[in-house]
């Protein structure tokens, strides 16, 4: 299998079930228990080929469609919109705790996923952990506002592609950061005429 059909795989095994939820909630009149139905398949469908596909599924993609499908499934038991709109708040508290918690353990979860790719020195680390540890909690928060005082689609386009592109933007932010740190073989060649 190519890298790029690879890429394809995994872009679908990550965002998939969100555009389904997208799409459907949109195109079914705004019904949010149709639209769940939707991103409970969706997500089902999108872990099962990852698995046939690669032959694992790795951890964010299993960990998010996990997720989805929990508080999807709750969602559609209770007959409950909230329980699927608190997820966000759920899951982005959790990405927090765990960030905070290895800090305080002196440990650095980042640095664990990250290391190999990038070599900073731990206090580089320590700050890009905290960095990312408020970005999880400022974005449970704001899930928690607008759920609660926005239609659901308002909520639904927070949702996807809201924090989609608040994170792109969060992190793209930190490329200059980042840039102090990257050795001279990491960079690519300059171009050449």
């Amino acid at each position: 299998m190519t890298s790029q059909v690879r890429h394809w795989i995994r872009w679908f095994v990550d965002y998939s079930a969100l555009i389904v939820f997208f799409v459907a909630f949109f195109a079914t009149g705004r019904d949010m228990t149709k639209a769940t139905w939707a991103l409970v398949a969706g997500s089902a469908i999108a872990l099962a080929v990852g698995l046939a596909v690669e032959r694992r599924i790795a951890a964010f993609p299993l960990i998010a469609g996990g997720a989805a499908l929990v508080f999807g499934g709750l969602s559609l038991a209770f007959d409950d919109p909230r329980l699927l709109k608190i997820k966000p708040t759920v899951m982005n508290s959790l990405f927090a705790l765990a960030l905070f918690g290895g800090l305080a353990l002196r440990k650095n979860p980042l640095k664990l996923l990250m290391g190999e790719s990038i070599a900073m020195p731990e206090h580089a680390w320590r700050r890009l952990t905290m960095n990312y540890a408020l970005f999880f909690v400022a974005c449970a928060v704001l899930n928690e506002a607008v759920w609660r005082t926005q239609s659901d689609s308002v909520w639904v386009v927070f949702r996807f592609p809201g924090l989609l592109i608040l994170t792109l933007i969060f992190s793209v932010a930190h490329a200059p950061f980042l840039m102090k740190y990257m050795r001279a073989q990491d960079l690519p060649p300059p171009p050449t005429e």
